[in-house]
């Protein structure tokens, strides 16, 4: 088996455990989803969800969540991890986005690496699941799976990217990340891979030093 027929091979495979995998943090349109992303930075996606559960009963648009008290916004989302920082970041770019986009977000990774507190990974979610992008947002899991499965073997998660992106089949390319992200945190584990529940084992190079 060639290397395209491998990759092809593991991409068809992860599809079909999780045919309609998705991003699960919880938003409500393109702004919600951009502030749960830079939320999410070093914490979980289920601790993310309990705060904005009742946070975005309060605001969907940057113009309601400026009407918030800063303090009180803040406040909210203090168990989150680095939360004075992320409250600073999120309310300085809801600013951004009223005074130069009209209170929407761009859809240009270009503008949205722009704004505070996002980088290639947060614009790529953005890009993808609110915009359709064909892109991937390498986070700790899909840096980790893409190794193991030598589809990568960069040192930045942005080369780790653009390996996967030139690599993975264009019909892969929408789902990919989320494929790739799911695999990581449920099954190939940092500390506990579960290689014998695997679906992905029989080409993955790194599966005799994990079992």
């Amino acid at each position: 088996m060639d290397c395209e027929e491998r990759v092809e091979a593991i991409f068809q495979a992860l599809r079909a455990e999780r045919p309609e995998a998705t991003l699960e943090l919880t938003y409500t349109n393109p702004f919600t989803l951009l502030v749960a992303v830079i939320l999410s930075a070093q914490a979980r996606d289920t601790r993310v969800n309990a705060v904005t559960k009742t946070l975005f009963q309060q605001f969907s648009t940057p113009q309601e969540l400026l009407a918030l008290a800063p303090a009180v916004f803040t406040q909210q989302i203090q168990i989150i991890g680095l939360y004075k920082t992320k409250a600073r970041n999120i309310l300085r770019m809801a600013e951004i986005l009223v005074e130069r986009y009209e209170g929407q977000v761009p859809c240009s990774r270009e503008a949205l690496e722009s704004l505070p507190g996002v980088g290639r990974k947060t614009a790529n979610v953005v890009l993808n699941v609110a915009f359709g992008w064909p892109v991937i947002a390498v986070d700790t899991h899909v840096f980790r799976v893409a190794h193991r499965l030598h589809l990568s073997q960069a040192k930045t998660p942005e080369a780790v990217g653009e390996d996967l992106e030139r690599c993975v089949p264009s019909s892969y390319l929408p789902r990919a990340h989320h494929w790739l992200i799911l695999h990581g945190r449920y099954t190939c584990q940092a500390r506990a891979p579960k290689c014998a529940h695997c679906v992905v084992q029989q080409w993955c190079p790194s599966r005799e030093t994990m079992m």
